[in-house]
């Protein structure tokens, strides 16, 4: 078998990432080497010129100096995504404090967008840096969990609001949380292989399980084929213009990620 194409590849070390990574690691096309990260550090390593190719938060993308979308691939939901979540045991229209996780600035910014145009709260925002204070909720607070974690909070709270879900029945359209971008001037070739990877992973979304460390849960395969949409299609894009337009410029305001 012919050598695969190199390139240094940041992709996010979430449940939701895992058929892409089998993919890129089976597929052929590519020979790359993978630095797996939260969100964040994955916008610090494009940044920094660590890699070429990253799966970067959507809020981010037009931020950047000399990137481009790339690929038909995404993070996206077109219904409840279960992994980005406010929790609260405070009904929303009640809530006055929301503490961030701030893995991840799309998360941020589209709970502050969901803040300001559909629930018409203005709350204060405050840095969730302990988790331990979702083991002792106070009244009058909200949390914002995103990522892998959420399926431990499950049930866990009287009010469960879906990002994903609130962002649906606000705009009628999908919601893309992750894109791939990849460095102006990166050989087309690059973009082919990566393209020709992730559609082999999204192809074998069984296998991607298996071969990982969550082949023991038992809602993985539900998750990525029922709650994750990987197309990034044109009502994806329409979407993300939209949130492009107006969450970006709604608090809170958080460092790069």
């Amino acid at each position: 078998m012919a050598m695969g194409i190199n390139a240094k590849i940041a992709a996010i070390s979430y449940l939701n990432t895992i058929p892409f990574l089998y993919g890129i690691r089976h597929e052929g096309s590519l020979c790359a080497e993978l630095l797996l990260a939260p969100p964040s550090q994955n916008v610090r390593h494009f940044i920094d010129g660590s890699v070429d190719i990253a799966l970067i938060p959507a809020a981010v993308v037009p931020t950047l100096k000399d990137a481009q979308v790339i690929t038909d691939y995404c993070i996206g939901a077109v219904g409840p995504v279960r992994t980005v979540m406010l929790v609260s045991n405070t009904p929303i229209e009640r809530v006055e404090r929301i503490w961030l996780d701030a893995h991840s600035r799309t998360s941020v910014q589209l709970v502050g967008y969901l803040a300001h145009h559909r629930w018409k709260i203005a709350p204060q925002w405050l840095n969730m840096d302990d988790y331990a204070l979702l083991d002792a909720p106070q009244p009058g607070d909200a949390y914002l969990i995103i990522g892998d974690k959420c399926f431990g909070y499950e049930g866990r709270f009287a009010y469960n609001y879906d990002l994903a879900s609130e962002w649906i029945a606000q705009t009628k359209l999908p919601f893309t949380f992750a894109l791939w971008v990849a460095r102006k001037g990166l050989s087309y070739q690059v973009h082919d292989a990566l393209q020709r990877a992730l559609t082999y992973g999204v192809e074998h979304i069984y296998e991607a399980i298996l071969e990982s460390d969550y082949a023991i849960n038992d809602y993985a395969y539900d998750y990525l084929t029922k709650n994750i949409d990987y197309l990034f299609d044109t009502q994806k894009n329409k979407a993300l213009k939209k949130f492009w337009d107006f969450g970006l410029k709604v608090e809170p305001k958080v460092n790069p990620g």
